[in-house]
C-alpha cells in the first residue's frame, strides 16, 4: 500500500507540530513532521535509537550537543544514541522533514 502524509497515522506534538507515521514498527520508524514558524522541540536524547533528520521544505536549525547546524531543503544530519539534540524552526515559514529512527524511538526518549 502506498503511504503519504495524506493517509498515514497522524499525531500532534509540541507547539502545534504535526507528525505522520510513514513506517512504524519495532525496528524502524520513519515520520514526516511539520514544525510551524518559530517552534522548538524539547532538548532530549535517545538511549538506543539512532536518528537521521532530512529536510523536505523550509530551513531548520538543529542543535547536537553544543553544535548548531542549519539544514536547508534536501540536507540532513545523523544523531547517534545518547547525544542530546533539539530541532528548531527559527524561520517565519513551516519546516517539513523526515525523522528516521533505528530502532524505533518510542519509549526511548529522555527529556533534559
Amino acid at each position: 500500500m502506498k503511504i503519504s502524509k495524506h493517509n498515514a497515522e497522524h499525531y500532534l506534538w509540541g507547539d502545534n507540530c504535526d507528525g505522520w507515521h510513514l513506517v512504524k514498527n519495532a525496528e524502524l520508524s520513519i515520520i514526516h513532521e511539520r514544525m510551524p514558524a518559530n517552534t522548538t522541540e524539547v532538548v532530549h536524547y535517545h538511549n538506543q535509537a539512532r536518528q537521521f533528520f532530512f529536510i523536505l521544505t523550509g530551513i531548520a536549525t538543529i542543535q547536537i550537543d553544543d553544535e548548531i547546524i542549519t539544514l536547508n531543503p534536501q540536507e540532513g544530519v545523523e544523531v547517534p544514541p545518547l547525544i542530546k539534540h533539539q530541532m528548531r524552526n527559527e524561520s517565519n515559514q513551516d519546516v517539513e522533514f523526515l525523522v528516521i529512527s533505528q530502532p524505533n524511538s518510542k519509549g526511548d526518549r529522555v527529556n533534559l
